[in-house]
C-alpha cells in the first residue's frame, strides 16, 4: 500500500486521539496541521513533529502537498472546511456532528460529489471492538432473526470538564453522543422509517438536553429502543460503554458492563469479554474509543488505496444525521416522525 499525506484541521480537545491514530496507521504521514490557536498547534505540532503549521486553511490548502484532510473542528466550522476541500478536490473526513442542519449536510455531500472525491463521517463507534463482535454474532446467524433491539449509554461522567462548550448548545446529548448510538442502531438493525423521542434537560447547569429516548421503527421490522443519558447516578460509572440488547427468533444477544458478551442461541449459551484493545498511547476508560479512532482511520486509507467508499460516507451519515433531526423534531412536537420527509 502507497504510503499517503494527510492534513489536519483542529488541534483541540480530541484531535490528539486522531494524530496518534494516524501515527499506527504505518503508510500515513500528516504533513501539515491548521488551527486558529497557536497555543494548540504549538502543542501538537511539537508532539507529533509536525512542521508545517498554519492558522489559515485557505493558506493551507493553497500550498498543498497532501493526498486528504481530516476536519476535526467544532460543527459550525464543518461545511466550509468540507465544500474548501472540495474545491481543491482533496478526499476528506470530517468530524462528527456532520453539520448544523440536515440541508448543510446535503450540501456538504453533493461539493464532494461534484468535485469526485471521497467523503467519510469519523462515526467512530461502530468500530469500537464489543460493537464490532455483537454485529458479528448477529450476521452469523446464531440468534435467528433480530426483531427487538435496544442501544444504551448511561452515565452521569463529567463531559463538561474537558469539552465545556458542550453545556452551552440548546442541543446536547443527542447531538453529540446520541448520534453514536443511532448510527449504531442503524449498523445493526439496518434504516429506520419511523421515529418517537422524548428528552429531559436534568442538570439545571447546561442548556440542552442531556436524557432522550428514541423509538425506531426498522425497514426490516425491527423496533429498537435508543436511550442516552449524562445524567444517570448508578452505584458503577460504566463510561464511556454502550450497552446492547438484541432478542431474536431463536435466542438473545446481550452486551454489559465490562464488555460482558453473552450470546444465548442455537448452539446454547455462549459468554465471553469482548474488551478493547490497550493501544500504547491509550488510557482508560477512554480506551475503547481511542481504539475506534484508530480503526476508522484504518478503514479509511484502505478505502482510498482502493479508490473505494467507506462505511462511514457523507451520503451514508445523512441517514444518520436525519435520526438526530427526527429526533429533535418528535421531541418537541410530541408526535412520530417520517424519515422520508426529512431524506426526501
Amino acid at each position: 500500500m502507497p504510503t499517503f499525506k494527510g492534513a489536519l484541521i483542529g488541534c483541540g480537545f480530541f484531535a490528539v486521539n486522531q494524530m496518534h491514530g494516524w501515527g499506527d496507521a504505518g503508510n500515513v504521514e500528516i504533513v501539515a496541521i491548521c488551527d486558529r490557536d497557536p497555543e494548540r498547534l504549538k502543542i501538537v505540532g511539537d508532539q507529533f513533529c509536525v512542521a508545517r503549521r498554519y492558522q489559515d486553511a485557505e493558506a493551507m490548502f493553497a500550498d498543498g502537498g497532501f493526498d486528504f484532510v481530516d476536519i476535526a473542528t467544532t460543527v459550525s466550522s464543518h461545511r466550509a472546511l468540507v465544500e474548501l476541500a472540495a474545491r481543491h478536490k482533496i478526499p476528506m473526513i470530517c468530524q462528527k456532528p456532520f453539520a448544523p442542519t440536515l440541508d448543510d449536510a446535503k450540501a456538504m455531500v453533493r461539493s464532494a460529489q461534484d468535485a469526485g472525491v471521497p467523503l467519510m463521517i469519523h462515526e467512530n463507534f461502530r468500530w469500537q471492538t464489543p460493537i464490532l463482535a455483537v454485529k458479528a454474532a448477529l450476521d452469523s446467524g446464531e440468534i435467528g432473526e433480530a426483531f427487538w433491539g435496544r442501544v444504551s449509554f448511561r452515565s452521569g461522567f463529567d463531559v463538561f470538564s474537558g469539552q465545556p462548550y458542550l453545556a452551552k448548545g440548546k442541543r446536547f446529548i443527542i447531538e453529540d453522543l446520541g448520534i453514536h448510538s443511532l448510527d449504531i442502531a442503524r449498523y445493526l438493525f439496518g434504516d429506520a422509517s419511523r421515529m418517537t423521542a422524548r428528552t429531559r434537560r436534568i442538570n439545571p447547569a447546561i442548556a440542552g438536553e442531556d436524557v432522550a429516548t428514541m423509538l425506531l421503527d426498522h425497514d426490516n421490522g425491527v423496533t429498537s429502543v435508543v436511550d442516552v443519558s449524562y445524567a444517570s447516578k448508578l452505584p458503577e460509572e460504566p463510561f464511556p460503554e454502550t450497552f446492547v440488547e438484541i432478542d431474536g427468533t431463536e435466542g438473545t444477544l446481550r452486551l454489559g458492563k465490562d464488555y460482558s458478551f453473552t450470546v444465548h442461541g442455537r448452539s446454547g449459551t455462549k459468554v465471553s469479554t469482548v474488551a478493547p484493545n490497550l493501544l500504547p498511547w491509550a488510557s482508560r476508560p477512554w480506551h475503547n474509543i481511542q481504539e475506534s479512532v484508530a480503526l476508522i482511520q484504518k478503514h479509511w486509507i484502505e478505502r482510498l488505496a482502493l479508490a473505494q467508499a467507506p462505511d462511514t460516507s457523507g451520503d451514508d451519515n445523512l441517514k444518520t444525521f436525519a435520526l438526530v433531526e427526527a429526533a429533535y423534531l418528535s421531541a418537541e412536537t410530541g408526535k412520530t416522525v417520517d424519515l422520508a420527509d426529512l431524506l426526501g
